[in-house]
């Protein structure tokens, strides 16, 4: 019997996902655990594996296409049986029976409609490649089908469009559409579709700076004693039972203890109407990806040791650069720490993940000097840059935090004791 496969719904929040790549064809043998296609969210990617075994019938679902979850994406079963039953409406109506039409009076064609009748019939060509063929004129009897089950699909049009053939002549008959090719352009370069996630990223970071009113404060504290800590638990952790913490696990932690004493620092600001403040610290951590920008979220960081926030600091690290976290660790966030140290960034202007109302930003250590009982000495400096939105709190409570921050991390072993 016939087996439905439907877009898993990734998280409460994801109403759909994005068909990134097919791994089974049409006519493809299916067995169970292999990897069907794979799908990505705004946040994370996956693969999707079959539960059953059989033959991969139909393909629902292209290429690119944002697919609402629980809807059907493929059809597996035994070659041969209905499957009308299960394919969604669209897919019944293109694989119903044609309508004779010979007798009908005869219809006069643009170029670019004889052509489509020219490549095969309708349901050969993808409504995305047939629509951007329309727009541009493009020859899709010169298109090579590289969709499932022989398909043109939009890729194969640009492909004709950059091969440079194209109709020019509206009116001439359908058998006689000439190709007239494309002059070379003059510069070169590459175009390609913003990824999902990137538009999601500029939508928000548009969003934060447009409807903010958003203060950067800098400051700087001695990093000796946690550069010192820092290598003893490096030189003698396997022996103490510790895993490899780090510089930014400590200033993480020390951010998420510091934090509860400035609640409007760990609030979200909510429609220019409310500021709800969070009894625990949920700290966003920004990771690299290749993907994009992402920021886990750890839970309850204020409640955390030093060893517990490192592994779990870890382990979301870890999953958003797989692209394998779960969307709802990617939300509830109440306070954000970008570090971007290790590039060697001595200050820079952190942006805000609104609702929230602060965000930190890590740079690099540098040499620095003080006097010290009246004597020039120099000490690693690391410098901090707190970002913070005017609306919802004062420049004075967030310098005061600010000083308090490196003031716990300058005196980090006494921080531990609290």
């Amino acid at each position: 019997m016939a087996t439905a496969i439907i877009m898993p719904r990734q998280g409460q929040s994801v109403e759909s996902c994005l068909i990134t790549t097919w791994v089974k064809k049409e006519g493809d043998p299916v067995k169970n655990g292999d990897v069907l296609f794979s799908y990505e969210t705004d946040k994370s990617s996956f693969d999707e594996t079959s539960t059953v075994e059989g033959t991969l019938l139909k393909i629902c679902k292209e290429e690119g296409e944002d697919v609402p979850c629980l809807e059907v994406t493929c059809v597996i079963g035994t070659p041969g049986e209905d499957i009308s039953a299960l394919l969604p409406s669209s897919d019944v109506s293109q694989d119903a029976p044609k309508e004779d039409t010979t007798r009908a009076a005869p219809i006069t064609m643009a170029p670019v409609q004889a052509a489509a009748t020219a490549a095969g019939p309708s349901d050969k060509i993808s409504p995305r490649a047939k629509q951007l063929s329309e727009k541009t004129g493009a020859l899709l009897s010169a298109a090579v089908p590289t969709g499932p089950d022989g398909r043109i699909i939009e890729r194969d049009v640009q492909a004709v469009l950059d091969r440079g053939f194209v109709s020019t002549n509206e009116e001439a008959p359908a058998t006689a559409a000439p190709i007239s090719p494309v002059a070379p352009s003059t510069t070169d370069y590459m175009e390609e579709p913003l990824p999902h996630i990137r538009k999601v990223i500029a939508k928000a970071m548009h969003a934060s700076l447009s409807e903010m009113a958003q203060l950067t404060l800098n400051a700087s504290f001695d990093a000796t004693q946690i550069r010192n800590m820092r290598n003893d638990i490096k030189a003698n952790g396997e022996k103490l039972g510790l895993n490899n913490i780090t510089l930014n696990d400590m200033i993480l932690f020390a951010v998420a203890r510091t934090l509860p004493a400035f609640r409007g620092l760990n609030a979200h600001y909510i429609d220019n109407k409310t500021m709800r403040y969070f009894q625990h610290v949920n700290l966003g951590i920004a990771v690299d990806t290749e993907r994009g920008l992402l920021v886990p979220t750890l839970f309850g960081a204020n409640t955390m040791s030093l060893y517990a926030l490192s592994n779990a600091a870890k382990i979301l690290i870890t999953e958003a650069q797989k692209g394998t976290i779960s969307p709802d660790m990617l939300k509830g966030g109440t306070f954000t720490v970008t570090n971007l140290g290790s590039l060697g960034v001595e200050s820079f202007t952190p942006v805000i993940n609104p609702p929230q109302t602060g965000i930190l930003g890590v740079n690099t250590i540098v040499r620095r000097i003080k006097e010290v009982d009246g004597k020039d000495v120099s000490y690693p400096a690391m410098g901090l840059s707190l970002t913070f939105d005017h609306r919802a709190l004062d420049g004075a409570p967030a310098a005061k935090f600010l000083k308090a921050l490196c003031l716990n991390l300058e005196n980090f072993q006494s921080l531990l004791m609290k």
